[in-house]
Order: C-alpha cells, then structure tokens, then sequence
C-alpha cells in the first residue's frame, strides 16, 4: 500500500551569474538536504520535519546575494504525478552504490593498520548515516544497505580486536575500592584505547599499587588476577558500557566531571557513538605512541600522562561551567 502523500515544497531560485561561489555554496546545500532538481533552479522536498526552514535559510541566503527566491508548498494533479515525484527521490542506486564500494574495502581490510580500520569503520557508518538521512520513501534498498553496514563493521571490529569483550548484561554492584589494594590486573597486551585507560583509571583511582599482566592471549590470565577487557574478565562490557564505563560505576567514580568527559572519549573510540572533539587527536597519539613503544608498561606510562592532562583540562572546563551557573 502506498503511504500518504506527505505533502511538498518547492525552491526556486536565481542568482546573478557573478555570485558563483554563492551558487556553488547553496547548490552543495540543497544536495545535502537531499533535494530533487526538477530542473535548473528549481528544487523539490517532501515537507518533512525542519524542511521548510532549511529551505528558508537558503531562501534567505539568495536574497543576501542579490539574487531571487520563492518557497512555495506544491500538490501533484494526478497520481502518476505523485508517484512520479517520490521516484525522484527513490535512494536504490545510492544505497548499491555504497554496498558495492563496501564490498571493494572488504578485500582489503586485512592489510589495514589498527588506525586506518577505526578510521574506515566511522567514515562507513558516515556515509550510511548521511544517505538514511536523505531516504524519505525508505524500501528494501535501505534494509540490505543496513544489513551489509553492520556486516561490514562487525569484520572490521574482529580486526581491530579479535579478543574484543561482549556485552554483557545485568547490573553493577558498587565495590569499594579498599579491597582491591595491591591486586593483579590483566588484560590483553598491545594496549589500545579502552584497555590503556582502563588500566590507568585503576591505578590513578581505584589500585595505585596496582600491578598489571599483559596476556597474549584471555585464557592465559591467572586465577588470582582481576581481568578486564576481555569476555569472562571481572570487568568488561556490561550493557552499553564499555570496560572504563563499568569501572567508574563500579567503583563509584561516575560522579567525577572529568572522568565522565573521558569515558565519553574512550566510549566513542571503542564502541562508536556521538562525535567527542577530542577522539580524533587522541586516537592520532594514541597510534603513534603504539608504533613507537612495543612494551606495553611503557605505552601506559607515556599515555598516563597524556590522561592525566586531559583529566584536569575536563576537570577544570566542568568548573568553570559550574561556576557560570544556570544561564537566565
């Protein structure tokens, strides 16, 4: 059954032939809103939520340029009219068109380096994001595109951490933190992003005499050590939590304004999730530091304090909010 119509808007625009950059600009702008081109100057959309203002914006923004604009709701006369219009904006080949360069990056993902494929995983999940966003009449195309997105990060997910813990459910017993003094720790060795700032969580908050063990593999960690980060460990992925979310509300540290701007930082590169301005530069060092230092005790050192400076910069940022108070 065919839904109802859902209603359109129509822009059309001129601009003088001297504002090119201008006419590159709102052409780029259009395009992103997924507008459809019933001919030059002239841009379709399905009225949907925030449409009408975004084409207003740019409404705005040709008469700022000296040129003219005209936003207009439109109906269809007939139902081949209508059904001719959603054609315009039927995403089928987009969406093949990305599992075919998806299929292009699978044959080569196992010569990628750590970085590269975390960098791949979020560009994909981007590009997918961004045609969804722009899939009004959503069918089948979409489903297999999402089928083959999640395929694909599964495989580069394996890659980048073969061990990598599950989820787990259940809740979190709140532990304190005097009984776990002067323990063994283990986890996986070749340190990266969750399990280097777990490890420096523990031993900056929770075990300062902490001692760490850096498994080959999960199966090799003694019984007497505490594990973290891998399925089967004392603490791991628990919900949405990744193992540095688990710890904090384990051990009642989430109450700390830095750690919770940090775990949001470590959330994102391990698990994926909302933008953080900062993950992109300490991924960028965090990699260069794994090519430089093989020890894995060095590697915590060095990235302790990487850490610890951002701590007190979250820290102080989450002050100075406060201090502010509730804007009026």
């Amino acid at each position: 059954m065919t839904s109802p119509d859902p209603g359109w808007l129509l822009l059309v625009v001129s601009l003088p032939s001297t504002s090119a950059t201008a006419r590159m600009r709102i052409w780029r702008a259009l395009k992103a809103l997924g507008c459809a081109a019933l001919r030059d100057g002239a841009y379709l959309l399905p009225t949907q939520a925030g449409h009408a203002q975004s084409l207003q914006a740019l409404a705005d923004e040709c008469h700022r340029e000296a040129g003219t604009a005209w936003l207009m709701t439109v109906a269809p006369h007939t139902p081949d009219q209508a059904h001719a219009w959603r054609k315009l904006f039927d995403r089928a080949e987009a969406y093949a068109e990305l599992r075919r360069s998806w299929q292009t990056l699978n044959r080569g993902l196992a010569a990628m380096s750590p970085p590269d494929l975390a960098r791949l995983q979020r560009k994909v999940q981007r590009e997918f994001d961004a045609l969804r966003a722009v899939d009004f009449f959503p069918g089948d195309a979409r489903l297999e595109a999402e089928a083959a997105c999640s395929e694909l990060s599964r495989r580069i997910a394996g890659l980048l951490a073969p061990d990598e813990p599950q989820q787990s459910p259940g809740p979190l017993p709140r532990l304190d933190p005097a009984d776990y003094q002067g323990r063994t720790w283990a986890t996986r060795r070749r340190l990266w992003v969750d399990r280097v700032a777990s490890a420096w969580l523990i031993r900056r908050f929770i075990d300062h005499d902490a001692r760490f063990q850096w498994l080959e593999k999960p199966s090799d960690c003694p019984k007497h050590a505490l594990g973290f980060d891998f399925d089967g460990a004392t603490f791991t992925h628990v919900g949405e939590r990744v193992t540095f979310e688990t710890l904090m509300a384990s051990f009642g540290l989430d109450s700390d304004p830095g750690l919770g701007r940090l775990a949001g930082l470590v959330h994102v590169l391990d698990a994926g999730g909302d933008p953080v301005p900062e993950a992109a530069g300490f991924e960028a060092m965090m990699a260069g530091a794994r090519e430089r230092l093989a020890d894995d005790d060095a590697l915590l050192a060095e990235i302790s304090r990487v850490l610890d400076s951002l701590h007190a910069h979250f820290t102080r940022e989450a002050q100075r909010v406060s201090d502010k108070g509730p804007s009026r």
